[in-house]
Parts: C-alpha cells; sequence; structure tokens
C-alpha cells in the first residue's frame, strides 16, 4: 500500500489522464464507387486537466467501412480537436450542417432590471446544479433568416424541456414540469409531476398529450413518424425508481404500455427500466424497435424491447463484460461506449440484426482500452440474513462489487468500504476513478449496492422508505462482515467513504459499530433530517424516505420530527470513536452544508479527531476538477494517518 503523498499524486495523475465519452453520432452512409459503404462517428471525450484544474472537451472521429451488415474496417480520421465554449451542439439530420449554442451575458437585459427595481427580488430556481434557471422557453431558429422567435402558448404552470420535432416538422413535442406551489430540485430527480405536450409552431394550440398523473421523460419520434415513445414513472414517490415504457400513436392519439413496471424480476430476468434518458437516437430502421441502456441488477446493459409485442432481449451475452451505454444508432449501426472496474470507456460500432436474431451482434472496437492487470474484480450477492429480511418485502437481495488489488498477494489489503448516495441510484460494473485509484493504492474497495437501490425490481426501492438507518446500515455491514469472513482482506483495516445519502448511512455505521472503521471521509452528509427539512432544494425527498407523505401546504407535526429526528445519526455522535474527514461545498442546494457543520461541531465539542475541508465554489457533487483531486488526496493521505495509528496501537 503506497502511503508517500507523491507517490499518491502520481497514481491519481495516472488515472485521471483516461477520458470518458459524453456522445456519439453517426454521420450518413455513402456508398463507394466498387462496392459497399463508408459513414464518420464523430464522438465527444471529456477529460480532466489537473494543470489548468478544469474539465477538458474535445472531439474524435472514426471511419467505418462496411459491407451490407457487416464491419469490414474501421480506422481514426484526424487527430483529436479540443473546443470551449460550446453549451450544446447537434448535427442536422442530414449530417451537412452543425448547429452550436454558446452561452452569452446580456448586460443590458441586468442594468434593465436595476431600474425597474426589482434587482432584488426573489426569484425560484430548479435547484442544485439549475440555480438561477428558472423558467425556460421553447425556441425555433430558422438557419436559412437567422430569425429566432420564442414559441407563445405554453401553460404558464410548466416548464418545458427535452424537446423534439413533431412529425413533418408541424410543431414540438415536449415535456412539462410542474412548477405548482414551488419549484423542487429536479436535478437527479425523475419523479418531478410531469406530461407530455405537443405545441404547433404558431402557439395557437398546445395539446396535452399524457395525463400528468406520473412522471415522463425522453420522447423519442420513430424514423416512421408515427410514434413516439417515452419513459414513465409509477406510484412510488422516490426521487428515482423503475419505470415503464409508453408509446404514444400519432395516428389514432392512443398511448399503450410497452414495457411495465417491474416489481419482482425473476432469478437473472429482466429487472425492469432504470434509465435516467433514452438516447436521442434509439429506434431502430425497422421503427418496431427501440434500444436501451439500463442497470440490471449491478451491471448498464443494452436491451433491445420490441414495441409491438413487448418482449425485452439483451443485446450483450459476454457475461464477463463490464456495463455499456448506447450512444446513437444510425440505419441500424449502433455506436456505443463500453468499460469495466479494471478497463477504461472505449467506444464499438455494431450493427443491429434483423428482429429475432438481435444476439449475434459482432462489436468491433474504434480504438485501445487494455484493462488493468493489477485490479480484479467481482460482483456479491448477498440474502440478508432472517431477522433483517423486510417482513412487507421477504426474499429481496443486493449486491456489491468487490475490485481487489493484483499485486502483493502474500499481504491482505485494507478495505474501503463505499456506499453509494441517492438513496435510489446504484453502482454498475464501469469504470469509475476513485475505486479504481484507490485499487491502485493497494486498498480492496466495496461498492455496495443495499436493499433500495435501483436495478433490482420496484418492490427493492419500495422497501427502504421508512427504514433508512436501520436496513440500508445493516445491509452495507452484512455485506462487509461477508467480505471479511472470505479472508482476502484486513479485517483490522477496514475504512469507510459515503457521499450525501451515503454520508448518511456512514454516520450511522461509525456510531452503531463504534472502532469497527478506522476512518472515515465523507462528502457533504445528512446528519440530521430535521434541520435538513427546511435548508434542502428536496424536502419531499427528506420525508418520503422517513416514511412520511409530502404535502407543500402542511407543516411536519411534533411526531413526525421526532420521527426525523430518531432517524438521523447526530442523535449517534457521542458514540463515534473514528476519525472523520469531512468534506462540504459551500454551494451545495441538495444539502446544504449546514448539515456537515453540525457534524464537525458535535465532534469537535467531544474531542473527536475530525478534520473539515471547506470548498467554496462547488456544490454537491465536489466534481470540478481541482475540488476533485483534492477530495482524492485528502483522503488517501486521511487513510494513512488512520492506519499509521492503527499499527502503532
Amino acid at each position: 500500500m503506497l502511503t508517500d503523498s507523491e507517490e499518491i499524486a502520481g497514481i491519481y495523475q495516472e488515472i485521471s489522464k483516461f477520458p470518458n465519452p459524453l456522445k456519439g453520432w453517426i454521420g450518413p452512409q455513402v456508398s463507394l464507387k466498387h462496392g459497399g459503404k463508408y459513414c464518420t462517428i464523430y464522438s465527444e471525450w471529456s477529460q480532466r486537466d489537473l494543470e489548468r484544474a478544469e474539465w477538458v472537451k474535445f472531439c474524435r472521429e472514426y471511419i467505418v467501412f462496411c459491407d451490407e451488415n457487416s464491419i469490414v474496417h474501421t480506422c481514426p480520421s484526424g487527430k483529436c480537436t479540443e473546443f470551449q465554449g460550446e453549451l450544446l451542439n447537434r448535427d442536422s439530420p442530414s449530417g451537412t450542417l452543425k448547429a452550436v449554442l454558446r452561452g452569452h451575458t446580456n448586460k443590458k437585459g441586468e442594468e434593465q432590471q436595476y431600474l425597474e427595481g426589482d434587482q432584488y427580488l426573489y426569484w425560484e430556481d430548479w435547484g442544485e446544479t439549475l440555480v438561477k434557471r428558472n423558467t425556460p422557453v421553447l425556441c425555433v431558429l430558422d438557419v436559412e433568416s437567422g430569425n429566432i422567435f420564442i414559441l407563445q402558448g405554453i401553460p404558464e404552470h410548466i416548464s418545458p424541456g427535452q424537446a423534439i420535432w413533431a412529425p413533418k416538422d408541424t410543431g414540438i413535442i415536449f415535456v412539462g414540469w410542474w412548477h405548482m406551489p414551488w419549484r423542487l430540485g429536479l436535478k437527479y430527480c425523475t419523479n418531478r409531476k410531469s406530461a407530455l405536450y405537443c405545441v404547433d409552431l404558431t402557439g395557437s394550440e398546445c395539446l396535452q398529450i399524457s395525463s400528468g398523473v406520473n412522471s415522463v421523460r425522453s420522447p423519442r419520434l420513430s424514423p416512421d413518424q408515427r410514434h413516439v415513445i417515452y419513459l414513465e414513472g409509477g406510484n412510488v414517490k422516490t426521487h428515482h425508481q423503475c419505470h415503464s415504457l409508453s408509446l404514444y400513436n400519432l395516428d389514432n392519439k392512443v398511448i399503450s404500455t410497452v414495457v411495465k413496471i417491474v416489481d419482482y424480476p425473476i432469478v437473472d430476468g429482466f429487472t425492469g427500466i432504470y434509465s435516467s434518458e433514452l438516447a436521442l437516437n434509439c429506434w431502430a430502421s425497422d421503427s418496431q424497435r427501440v434500444i436501451i441502456d439500463t442497470a440490471q441488477r449491478s451491471r448498464k446493459d443494452l436491451i433491445i424491447v420490441n414495441s409491438a409485442t413487448g418482449i425485452v432481449t439483451s443485446l450483450i451475452t459476454d457475461s464477463e463484460a463490464g456495463s455499456w451505454t448506447l450512444l446513437d444508432i444510425h440505419q441500424d449501426l449502433m455506436v456505443v461506449s463500453c468499460s469495466s472496474p479494471n478497463c477504461p470507456p472505449t467506444l464499438k460500432v455494431g450493427f443491429l440484426p434483423a428482429a429475432g436474431k438481435e444476439q449475434g451482434i459482432a462489436w468491433v472496437a474504434l480504438g485501445e482500452a487494455e484493462p488493468l492487470p493489477e485490479i480484479d474484480w467481482k460482483i456479491l450477492t448477498f440474502t440478508p440474513p432472517f431477522e433483517q429480511a423486510n417482513p412487507k418485502f421477504p426474499g429481496l437481495q443486493f449486491e456489491s462489487i468487490l475490485l481487489i488489488p493484483g499485486h502483493e498477494k502474500e499481504v491482505k489489503p485494507p478495505l474501503v468500504v463505499i456506499p453509494h448516495g441517492g438513496p435510489n441510484s446504484i453502482f454498475v460494473v464501469s469504470w469509475i476513478l476513485l475505486p479504481v485509484a484507490l485499487c491502485k493504492l493497494g486498498y480492496a474497495v466495496l461498492l455496495v449496492n443495499y436493499r433500495g437501490s435501483s436495478g433490482f425490481g420496484q418492490d427493492s426501492i419500495r422497501s427502504l422508505p421508512g427504514n433508512i438507518g436501520s436496513q440500508d446500515v445493516k445491509d452495507v455491514q452484512y455485506a462487509v462482515e461477508s467480505v471479511l469472513k472470505e479472508g482476502c482482506v484486513d479485517s483490522d483495516k477496514v475504512l469507510l467513504i459515503g457521499g450525501s445519502h451515503g454520508g448518511f448511512i456512514g454516520c450511522h455505521l461509525i456510531s452503531q459499530y463504534p472502532g469497527f472503521y478506522k476512518a472515515f471521509a465523507t462528502r457533504n452528509p445528512v446528519i440530521n433530517l430535521v434541520s435538513k427539512l427546511g435548508t434542502t432544494d428536496i424536502p419531499d425527498h427528506t420525508m418520503v424516505q422517513a416514511g412520511f407523505d409530502f404535502a407543500p401546504d402542511q407543516l411536519p407535526t411534533p411526531s413526525v420530527l421526532t420521527a426525523l429526528l430518531s432517524k438521523s445519526p447526530i442523535t449517534r455522535v457521542s458514540q463515534v470513536r473514528t476519525p472523520v474527514l469531512i468534506m462540504l461545498g459551500e454551494k451545495d442546494k441538495r444539502i446544504h452544508p449546514t448539515q456537515g457543520l453540525e457534524l464537525y461541531r458535535a465532534l469537535r465539542a467531544r474531542s473527536a479527531p475530525v478534520r473539515l475541508l471547506w470548498y467554496p465554489d462547488d456544490n454537491h457533487s465536489l466534481s470540478k476538477v481541482g475540488t476533485e483531486a483534492d477530495v482524492f488526496m485528502n483522503i488517501a493521505l486521511w487513510f494513512v494517518f488512520a492506519l499509521d495509528i492503527t499499527n502503532a496501537a
């Protein structure tokens, strides 16, 4: 295990050099004079630039030569090109034009606001990462004349977004989110009340397509322009959940459900759809099949759905593969990204076979991405012991992903335990910088998908509300103790990391199991559910996860506040024996930094070992390049400090 700060920094620099794919587009297929076709793959990537302390975006292009429905040869086209200042860009359907949106500050407008006397008027926004985003509008730009106009007729009680063209460009189909009685945080929250709408270009008519009872996302028009597919939430109030796949028939104006919400999946069966977004292009050319990437237990799978029959088929047959994401499909040529816990992301292309033969895809890589030989990984499945089973939802399982350093086999590595936040998010077997870098330093890493995680069926998600601080905490501890029994890690050197709800779990772990964890590092943790209720952009989340209904026009009763406090880790702070490193983003709207300050002050008052890092220019994710690097270095050095104390004892 590396302990020198320069060696730690060197490992971080090495791992941070691997870029992440953001987008991919497939250009039109061009026929060659002597037979065959070719097309250009345009991809966008992001990479950490530690010297500039910023994310750098660049593009890569590839040429794909094909013959009928098979790929003959691929090669890069030109050099990587960095681009700056772009907010959005999109190719035209013909592939001959590209629209680029860049940011601009209207100082004149700001001066006018001041002169009108409303400079300090409060405007609601959509919360975390959407600060100062209040009421968006839909705009149409005529690329020939250069004229731009705002679409009228949008209902005042909604904010429009995720817009696509209606058939024959006669209007705009979009998602509208309700903002009454006030706006709740939208980022990471796929449950917000919303509906599908269509407005004509004159603004004289705006029709609500879906009921508005459940949330909707990602409308996608079929190639034959006869159907719109979209994701629809259920009646669960958690911020993320299993979604159904709905189909709107534009001919007869009828909505049908193609794929239902999966409550309890069969063994090794389809677990449901958990995607936050569908790819912009996700339809096969036959306008009958839709490709979706979604969590399936602890993997991100690539599935194809027959919109007529609802039959779901996995496109990935390699059991050793990691996680897959669809970037684009054009004329049945797909470009995807894939990675695993020991292999950085790479792009692959493949043709979608005819219906019924989808598992015969021959994937071809667009570049090299070799697995790191010094890291092994596997998925562990757990069944909670009888006394920890949920009586309302018995038989639920959960999983963890274990990364093990492949060198120094004679020395058992320390174990770093990381429960995810959310709490309804999930770790999938993909490339993630933090666990990879820790594993390179010599730590084993356990990523825990406790009951309530996405990807395991709706019943798993339903099992957690009302049981936070208990079920999730016990699942993590059970997973850790099960790994320790295998004897592959050092049972005297167990460490802990957790952010947001993962920090909530972590704070419970170090208090419910005093001294078990030798060090704890937490990012923007949830400490006190009562004080969080009035400071977060998602107060509904606090109530629902604690097991209560949320009503925006009602104040919580004393009994509810008492229950919230009883579930809060701050009430157990006197039992903490573990050194705690706290990292807070000053601009965090999701978990206000006063939460972490409560923990810091409570530990300081009890002379417990604690250190606080305050990042004034970062928010909930602490994802700025300089912040992220500083966080990693401090976590690594905090663990070295704690293990030195353990060794000395």
